[in-house]
């Protein structure tokens, strides 16, 4: 059995505020959520249900030509953003984002699905 992902945050992004309601995000990590084989619906659709069934709090992020979503763990209070993009569901870190709120969305992702992930993190410019 592989060792499970330990979702450790070396460095976390930083706000900026370019203007008048604007906010960005400089910096950081992210993990990537990457099925093995391909999941029995799309990836959309399992990320939905899982938000769906709690213990979370979610919106989608305006327009955008792939799903997007500020998340809320009402568990853990962890927030983070989850982005579906070239099949793979990002996971990213936020400035107060704690490795359980990942960990935790990681696991309900898993056992939703009836196939293995392969889990990557990559740091942010």
């Amino acid at each position: 059995m592989a060792a499970e992902p330990a979702f450790e945050i070396p460095s976390r992004p930083s706000r900026r505020y370019p203007g008048p309601g604007g906010l960005e995000y400089e910096g950081g990590t992210r993990f990537g959520l990457d099925p093995v084989a391909s999941p029995d619906r799309s990836l959309q659709a399992l990320v939905e249900s899982v938000l769906d069934d709690g213990p979370y709090r979610y919106g989608d992020f305006l327009e955008l030509p792939m799903p997007l979503y500020l998340v809320r763990d009402d568990e853990t209070t962890d927030v983070f953003r989850v982005a579906i993009r070239d099949g793979v569901v990002w996971l990213h870190v936020l400035p107060e984002t704690q490795s359980g709120g990942l960990r935790a969305f990681y696991d309900r992702l898993s056992e939703r699905s009836a196939v293995e992930w392969s889990v990557s993190r990559e740091e942010v410019e």
